[in-house]
């Protein structure tokens, strides 16, 4: 029995180093398939011709550090023009409309997803509207954001409102929707009686797993809507991305796509943690 049970320990232990993501052999095979990728990148942009059309990954790496090490003046109020890096300008402009719309859209969304997934009598009144308005694209919506808010972050902010209030109000809805009676009958047993007693002590937790995963997918999706979203004119990384591409430096457009990719990479894992560590009670 001694030796059954080490040998079951022992299993466990291997599995949750090979699947954790720390697991050596999970970053090895990481390892493995990007570099796999970056092979093939380079031997499509050797056959390319003109070489314009698929820069290397050696050219796209060389623009992305000319991003860091080329400034550009910014003025900063009380103390006057101020050295930035390029690159960094130009996130900094494009999180000036990706943050707020993100945290408004999330607000929004997980607030109404919430109370029509608790409430029949809402979902009722508001299911069709719903239905009538989740199909349309975000970027559908530019044209009003010119015509109500300008070329300016506002506009993009509210395109990325957009996009991100969808996926989280389905997470939330679908969340609150697919919690079990059993739960809502024991708290009343134990005397949770108001709605928002209910909501806020069981319905908020149990369907916090669905919540969190609409948020985090809104997080990397609305850096393709940013993209979209500044098409018409609006500054930041995206545009830079189209300018780039439309005066044939594809090199730096795939250096300004790395920059996007790199800090969705940093939001995502800095997300998973946190998720983590909330759900730590599954």
């Amino acid at each position: 029995m001694s030796l059954g049970t080490a040998t079951d320990s022992d299993d466990e232990t291997s599995a949750l180093g090979l699947f954790d993501d720390s697991g050596p052999l999970r970053l090895g095979r990481g390892a493995i398939g990007l570099t796999a990728f970056l092979v093939v990148w380079w031997a499509g942009a050797q056959v390319t011709t003109p070489s314009y059309l698929l820069p290397g990954p050696i050219a796209s790496a060389t623009a992305f550090v000319d991003l860091f090490t080329e400034s550009t003046p910014v003025a900063v109020p009380l103390v006057g023009n101020v050295d930035i890096p390029i690159g960094l300008f130009k996130l900094g402009q494009s999180l000036l409309h990706y943050i707020p719309g993100v945290l408004l859209g999330a607000t929004g969304g997980i607030a109404l997803g919430v109370t029509m997934g608790w409430s029949g009598r809402l979902d009722d009144y508001l299911t069709p509207l719903v239905r009538i308005l989740r199909p349309i694209p975000p970027l559908a919506w530019v044209v009003f954001a010119i015509l109500w808010f300008g070329i300016h972050h506002t506009g993009a902010a509210f395109i990325v409102f957009v996009g991100a209030f969808w996926i989280n109000f389905y997470g939330a809805y679908s969340g609150v929707e697919g919690v079990s009676t059993d739960y809502t009958d024991v708290a009343s047993s134990l005397g949770v009686e108001t709605d928002w007693q209910m909501i806020r002590l069981v319905m908020l937790p149990a369907a916090a797993p669905s919540v969190l995963t609409a948020f985090r997918t809104s997080i990397g999706r609305c850096w393709m809507i940013v993209v979209g979203a500044e098409l018409f004119g609006a500054p930041g990384v995206g545009y830079e991305i189209i300018n780039a591409s439309n005066n044939l430096a594809v090199d730096t457009s795939v250096a300004y796509m790395l920059v996007i990719s790199l800090v969705y990479v940093g939001m995502d894992v800095s997300f998973r943690r946190f998720e983590r560590r909330v759900l730590a009670w599954r």
